[in-house]
């Protein structure tokens, strides 16, 4: 794969062209170039606060496949998962995940209600991805107050973006697996319709059954409560009650109900006029997966002792979810000329989303929601950009555990990023943005309005022809979100009862951060330190209570600071004809303490990445060992995780010369069969990660 930072239509010529000396993705924007791709940039590629990113390309995704965006992504420096369950993982970027990190396609939020709960699924799988940027830190001043953590942006070609060489394209991928029983694929297939026309179809299909684990499902001291309540039953005459619990504590080998089922279908037109191109996309998505139930809680109807109501309890423990959504997207980007502005970038998504939570067959929970957003951008020919963003939200949950009221939330924002050059190869690079959030509930007769300003300013020097370093101070702002302000009830999927508060302020936070990246011959080397500020900080927090027999959690508003770093090298070790060894070392650290010197529920460990790659002409061998820490800083009510390592190993066999994008793999991942928990998950106690797995997968693209 090919990336050019600073790329400009005339689609394919100039990007090609633009490509030839650059390594780096810096941008949004993909373009086919024969078997290439080619990464347009949005005027943004030198404003550093930006162009702090990872790019995961297909060869990375097809590597690191997983069903979820969060599960994919873990390798990242910085980046954890809420690992909920193997069917719903979202990302979590230096400890900040739910309204805090904003998950993108192509530019826009992905329209789900993921973001509200970590058992909802994110709508995207990754077989039809082209490319994931991961943003971290003040990226967040331009996509909006629910990435003050970061930015997911996915990239994938429902809209066609150029002309495909000889009038054809068809990119796929497929894989297979020992530990899910995965059977899965997906294609996309670009056609040319004459001069100026392309059509995209694009679809996948991903099944798995429960996942397979090294040991028992439960943790020791989650087993250890089950037994001792076993012991207790029994000893009062309960004996069938003690049976099932301890049928449970020795659960293993397996997770049950942690099967997933995932299909995708979308449908797009690219029309391209001189430098100028539009294009419109229809998406659907749909998935069933189960939940996997804690077995110390539950989630209990009815009276003791009548058998029918009793059978029903029973089947009420088997909660699964099935999730739809249609998206329709449109893009235009029009060519302004060579004055002051070059171009105007316009983006418009709209989403029909229904969520359905089951308990055994019968229908518990349907929360449905339907949102716009439209975003515009004006970029200047010099650099920089001047942009607007709207969007609105319509959320309705119905069922007898609707825990959140239906409520409808509206944003517009204003926003730009700048940059002025100095002497001596220093620039300042700005960026702000105004945001106006409104949150509204009318079961509830409530309307909260908040007004959000945030800014950041960068101090950015050259320290060698290849090198750069800097210094960026920001201040973010959010808003609440409505199931922070309204939610009160149980909420069957995650075994709790959620508490929010309506008089909730806004979040704000002051950071500062210092980076360096640098590059020398094949060698690449990146670092970051920041540390954030937060006033008002909203979390979810266990009260040690009960209600409806289930633990109470209530939304808190709390000061907070973050502090931590991230690290990555990737160097050669040796470089001959035909052979090539490189080392690739990556690193996160974050921490993160209340004002009354306690800690952050589900913050992640240090952790890190080791691996050694072997280049053939033909063949790549990878192995690495990612190991996490022990985390003992933990809130009240949480419990410790111990440390872990997952070691992977991957053969990569190329068979066609000519074509790099044929690839056959076979994964062998988690080899000795380590039990790991990561500790970011709500479900760590009675969901482990997937035992040793044997992977083989085949990615093609003509």
């Amino acid at each position: 794969m090919v990336f050019a930072a600073g790329a400009s239509p005339a689609w394919a010529e100039e990007a090609a062209e633009a490509s030839a000396d650059s390594s780096e993705a810096e941008s949004y924007e993909s373009v086919f170039v024969g078997n290439r791709i080619i990464v347009a940039a949005d005027a943004l590629e030198e404003l550093d606060f930006i162009a702090g990113q990872d790019v995961i390309d297909r060869e990375q995704i097809q590597r690191d496949l997983q069903g979820q965006i969060g599960e994919l992504l873990v390798k990242v420096p910085g980046v954890s998962a809420t690992s909920f369950s193997p069917g719903a993982s979202r990302p979590i970027l230096r400890g900040l995940d739910g309204e805090r990190v904003r998950v993108l396609i192509d530019g826009l939020t992905t329209a789900d209600v993921g973001n509200t709960s970590a058992d909802h699924a994110t709508t995207i799988d990754p077989l039809t991805v082209e490319q994931i940027e991961v943003l971290r830190g003040p990226t967040a001043l331009l996509y909006g107050s629910q990435a003050i953590g970061g930015v997911v942006n996915v990239i994938d070609r429902r809209i066609p973006l150029a002309l495909p060489e000889d009038g054809l394209r068809v990119d796929g991928m497929t894989a297979f697996d020992t530990a899910t029983d995965l059977r899965s694929g997906g294609a996309s297939l670009d056609v040319g319709l004459g001069e100026a026309l392309a059509l995209n179809l694009s679809g996948s299909y991903r099944e798995t059954g429960n996942v397979q684990i090294p040991g028992f499902q439960l943790s020791e001291d989650l087993r250890a409560d089950l037994l001792a309540d076993a012991a207790e039953e029994e000893e009062e005459g309960e004996f069938e009650e003690a049976e099932e619990l301890r049928e449970a504590a020795e659960q293993e080998g397996f997770i049950p109900n942690s099967q997933a089922e995932t299909w995708t279908l979308s449908g797009g037109l690219g029309f391209f006029l001189g430098d100028s191109r539009f294009g419109a996309s229809v998406a659907y998505y749909d998935t069933d997966y189960g939940l996997v139930g804690n077995p110390e809680g539950g989630h209990h109807h009815g009276e003791e002792g009548e058998e029918g109501e009793e059978e029903e309890e029973e089947e009420e423990e088997i909660v699964t979810i099935g999730l739809e959504q249609l998206r329709v997207d449109a893009v235009a980007d029009i060519a302004l000329g060579e004055g002051f502005l070059s171009r105007l970038k316009l983006r418009l998504g709209y989403s029909d989303y229904t969520h359905t939570e089951f308990e055994g067959p019968e229908v518990g929970t349907v929360y449905d929601t339907e949102s716009f957003e439209a975003r515009a951008e004006l970029v200047q020919t010099g650099g920089g950009v001047i942009g607007a963003q709207f969007s609105k939200r319509d959320f309705s949950a119905i069922g007898e555990e609707a825990f959140v009221p239906p409520n409808e939330t509206t944003q517009f924002a204003l926003f730009t990023a700048q940059e002025f050059d100095l002497s001596g190869g220093m620039q300042i690079e700005a960026a702000g943005r105004y945001e106006r959030v409104d949150v509204e509930s009318d079961v509830l007769a409530l309307d909260r309005g908040f007004d959000l300003l945030s800014g950041a300013l960068s101090l950015v020097f050259e320290a060698g022809e290849n090198a750069r370093g800097g210094v960026t101070a920001s201040r973010s702002a959010r808003a609440p979100a409505g199931e922070e302000l309204f939610a009160d009830g149980p909420h069957i999927a995650t075994q709790q009862f959620e508490i929010g508060d309506p008089d909730l302020d806004k979040e704000t936070a002051w950071g500062l951060e210092a980076f360096i990246r640098a590059s020398a011959d094949d060698a690449d080397f990146g670092a970051s330190v920041f540390y954030q500020d937060f006033d008002g900080f909203i979390y979810l927090n266990p009260t040690g209570e009960e209600e409806d027999e289930l633990p109470v959690f209530v939304f808190l508003q709390d000061d907070v600071s973050f502090f931590g770093f991230e690290a990555d090298a990737q160097f050669p070790l040796v470089q001959n004809d035909g052979f090539n060894l490189f080392a690739d070392l990556r690193a996160s650290y974050v921490d993160a303490n209340l004002s009354a010197d306690g800690n952050l529920p589900r913050i992640p460990p240090v952790s890190l990445l080791g691996a050694l790659e072997a280049e053939f002409d033909a063949f790549d061998v990878r192995g690495e060992v990612q190991w996490f820490g022990k985390q003992n800083d933990v809130a009240e009510f949480e419990t410790q995780t111990d440390a872990f390592a997952l070691t992977n190993l991957y053969l990569s066999w190329r068979p066609l010369a000519g074509n790099r994008d044929v690839v056959f793999q076979l994964a062998g991942e988690n080899l000795f069969n380590v039990t790991g928990r990561r500790h970011t998950s709500f479900t760590k106690e009675f969901v482990p990660l997937t035992g040793r797995n044997v992977r083989a997968s085949v990615r093609f693209g003509f």
